[in-house]
């Protein structure tokens, strides 16, 4: 139905209209065509616009989708190793092996393991026959020296003086001077091989150097001794101190100082601690090991400690360099080493290599890359890159807690 249609269908069913002239039915006619007009016009013009609002929107959500939004931690500092602690190894202060010098037969033997010694007491005697004839036959080579020494002197003094009245030649006197000083020079020999072969003898008497226990003895009555055979014929260690030695590994060992506190642990001996001190260290790190060789001591006046016992050593007082800590998973590995993602203040991402220390499971000690106030990316992926842009979601800017 056209719009002339419409309006004389209007016109009929209004009597009014009808009654109108014809001028005034042809205005009402136009006015209703234009409001016809003006309506579609505007019906257009709302869905344009309705569809240009949805097709913006649409292009910013997909924008705002094409960021990604990640959640974000700073680090913490890490665990502080208030005490360490490492296996021991438990020696006597002093230890030594007593070897025979002479050689003979076990005469006697007065200590035997577990005797506890005091410095210079007599452990054992050795019967020396062999010995005691060279000694017999050097005093007797002394003797027989000694007196070919007067004889040369009587001599030679009465060459000096017959030479003065020229009654021998100047020959003869210089000839009784010279034996004079051969048997001058014999006669100190032969001494000097009688005080060796005393001081051998006095050997036949094996005495302790200095007070300990003997924890070992490997000789009896009547066996043979050889002197420079190799065999030691007791042990002599000094319990009422002890050597105990540490390998402190290189993270902790300049962190290792003379005088510093310890504590020495007995599995044997629960909830008993010993008090130790340092007293030195090698000054070197061991190229095999890369660990530092330290000597503590430990006070064991009461007999309580066993020397060659295993033993943990803690060192309360051992401070080392505390770094920060990060979640295991804000880690990226690569061919340029582990890297975490940092987000800039920007909201760009920065890849930045990261040296990497002890590890506490959930959580990796990191030594340098980052700092306390950085913003590390948790669960970063694989195609993470620097300088892309990220959304950091609000509820995520909390440290974690040591």
């Amino acid at each position: 139905m056209s719009v002339n249609d419409s309006v004389k269908t209007k016109s009929a069913a209004n009597p009014m209209v009808n009654k109108l002239p014809g001028k005034f039915r042809r205005a009402s006619s136009l006015l209703a065509l234009f409001a016809v007009t003006v309506l579609v016009f505007l019906s257009v013009v709302s869905g344009l616009r309705s569809r240009q609002q949805e097709r913006t929107t649409l292009v910013n959500e997909t924008a705002e989708l094409a960021v990604p939004t990640v959640t974000v931690v700073s680090p913490a500092p890490g665990k502080a190793a208030a005490t360490l602690l490492l296996p021991a190894e438990v020696k006597p202060w002093v230890d030594a092996p007593i070897y025979a010098r002479a050689s003979g037969y076990l005469k006697r033997r007065l200590a035997d393991i577990g005797s506890q010694a005091k410095a210079g007491q007599l452990l054992a005697e050795i019967e020396t026959p062999e010995l005691d004839s060279e000694l017999d036959q050097a005093r007797h080579q002394l003797a027989e020296a000694e007196a070919a020494l007067a004889l040369a002197k009587s001599t030679a003094e009465r060459y000096a003086w017959l030479l003065k009245t020229a009654s021998v030649s100047e020959q003869d006197a210089d000839e009784k001077q010279s034996d004079f000083a051969l048997k001058t020079a014999t006669v100190a020999a032969a001494r000097a091989n009688v005080r060796r072969l005393e001081e051998l003898k006095g050997f036949a008497r094996v005495t302790a150097p200095f007070a300990g226990t003997i924890t070992a003895r490997s000789i009896d009555v009547g066996e043979l001794v050889v002197a420079g055979n190799g065999k030691e014929l007791f042990r002599l260690s000094q319990t009422d101190k002890l050597r105990v030695y540490i390998n402190v590994p290189q993270t902790d060992a300049f962190s290792v100082r003379a005088g510093q506190s310890a504590e020495m642990l007995l599995q044997e001996m629960p909830g008993r601690a010993f008090a130790a001190k340092v007293v030195s260290t090698a000054g070197a790190i061991s190229a095999d090991s890369r660990t530092l060789l330290t000597q503590l001591e430990v006070d064991n006046s009461g007999n309580e400690l066993l020397p060659g016992c295993f033993a943990q050593v803690r060192l309360t007082a051992a401070q080392r360099r505390v770094g920060l800590a990060l979640p295991a998973n804000t880690l990226l590995f690569r061919a340029e080493g582990p890297q975490v993602g940092v987000v800039k203040p920007d909201g760009t991402v920065e890849l930045r290599n990261v040296k990497l220390g002890r590890d506490f499971g959930q959580t990796i000690e990191i030594l340098a890359g980052v700092g306390p106030m950085d913003r590390v990316i948790l669960n970063p992926s694989d195609s993470l890159m620097s300088g892309a842009a990220v959304h950091v979601a609000e509820s995520a800017k909390s440290k974690i807690g040591r």
